[in-house]
């Protein structure tokens, strides 16, 4: 309860203090925020951290597979977390894709746009690619982690991931004054304190199991 307390005001906090504009792009426009420098920057190094989150998991499904009773549990949980940050990191671009969408689709309703672009089909195809990876993924995940520990570690990753994609995409952070800064922060602060109540405890889990044992 505690744990949930925390990441729901968490989310108070980022959707509250967030950007609320909704601007009108043109194709070209959207176009020009796709090659910018800063963005291009950020989606270098979201490719980094997709690989050494990919590295990372590898190894520790090898560690694991080979020392399965004498690992430390910080690869129990690193292993989930690192499959979660590959998944939200590359899952969560199909909010930009979508956005950029929905952006193109407002125009067409207003008669100043129409679908003949390339530029709109591969939005499109980049958004049901992204998307469907996120679907595969999430279901994946499921099945190979406990739902309660992979579960909360997905929706972090889809939530940061989002937030950082569309904070440097829009330029969002040009509206920001110190207050905002500050409570989103501290929104991003709550949901991590949450995350981490919500990760189980393998230590008072196994005493538990211990104690039935003995009693049987």
């Amino acid at each position: 309860m505690v744990a949930t307390t925390f990441i729901v005001f968490g989310n108070v906090f980022l959707v509250s203090f967030g950007n609320h504009q909704s601007p009108v792009y043109t194709p070209e426009q959207l176009i020009a925020k796709y090659s910018n420098l800063v963005f291009v920057l950020y989606c270098m190094s979201l490719v980094f951290v997709v690989a050494l989150s990919q590295y990372l998991y590898r190894s520790g499904e090898t560690i694991l597979s080979d020392n399965a009773k004498d690992t430390s549990t910080h690869w129990r949980t690193l292993l989930p977390f690192s499959y979660a940050i590959v998944s939200g990191a590359i899952g969560s671009c199909s909010v930009l894709f979508a956005k950029s969408l929905s952006n193109m689709l407002r125009l067409t309703m207003s008669s100043r746009y129409q679908f003949h672009s390339w530029f709109t089909y591969s939005i499109l195809l980049l958004f049901l690619c992204t998307a469907g990876f996120w679907m595969a993924r999430l279901n994946e995940g499921l099945s190979l982690f406990d739902a309660i520990l992979i579960v909360p570690m997905f929706q972090i990753a889809w939530t940061f991931f989002s937030i950082c994609t569309g904070f440097v995409y829009f330029q969002e952070y040009q509206v920001f004054d110190t207050l905002r800064i500050i409570m989103f922060m501290l929104g991003m602060t709550f949901v991590f304190i949450g995350i981490s109540l919500l990760a189980p405890d393998e230590n008072k889990a196994d005493t538990k199991d211990g104690s039935n044992a003995t009693k049987d």
